[in-house]
């Protein structure tokens, strides 16, 4: 399929679930090693008793597996598979710490993690750019959220749009009628004016 490039160093492709395939098995690269519209070809040496993967052809490897005796296995390594737990639990750290209700912020991340929890990473990562472009506005969206009875983070963020353009719409309201009434100065009184106002003889 690919041509050796040394007696040791062989090419094989890196395909989308991160493993590349190397005679008749399958052996894992760490989760993220693909990337989507590139190239995606790893470098394959061989020992007696190993396979190593690296990107480049005299780099590090990024994965070392013992050679499989048998054929037709999937052989990886569960560090390889840490990251996405790692990424998805920051995520979900930073979006308590963004909203401030502990209680909202928890039904949203059960939520969207019962709804999605091959994508959740991506749903929490909409979450997260809703909070930071609209932070006056996301708790009121996610319990707007919460009372529609909608499970996804881009009505989450379509919510929090629609608050900030009525908020808008109020201030430019409050603006017209400062500037209507902004050169009107309030009449001078003298100080046995309020006295009598204040003892009922108006």
């Amino acid at each position: 399929m690919f041509d050796h490039i040394s007696p040791t160093n062989i090419t094989r492709k890196i395909h989308k679930d991160n493993v590349i395939r190397f005679e008749g098995n399958r052996y894992s690269v760490p989760l993220g090693t693909f990337k989507n519209g590139q190239e995606n070809i790893a470098y394959v040496s061989v020992t007696e008793t190993h396979l190593n993967i690296t990107l480049q052809p005299d780099s590090l490897p990024v994965a070392s597996h013992r050679l499989s005796e048998r054929k037709g296995q999937v052989i990886t390594d569960p560090s390889h598979r840490h990251r996405s737990t790692t990424k998805r639990d920051q995520r979900m750290t930073q979006v308590f710490e963004a909203l401030d209700d502990t209680e909202l912020a928890a039904w949203l991340v059960d939520t969207l993690q019962r709804r999605y929890p091959r994508h959740l990473v991506d749903q929490l990562k909409i979450v997260l750019k809703s909070a930071k472009q609209y932070p006056q506005h996301i708790n009121d969206a996610v319990q707007e959220l919460k009372r529609l009875g909608l499970t996804s983070a881009n009505d989450l963020r379509d919510i929090a749009i629609s608050l900030d353009i009525q908020a808008g719409k109020q201030r430019t309201k409050r603006t017209v009628i400062n500037e209507k009434y902004k050169d009107m100065t309030a009449p001078e009184r003298q100080p046995d004016v309020y006295l009598k106002v204040l003892q009922g003889d108006q």
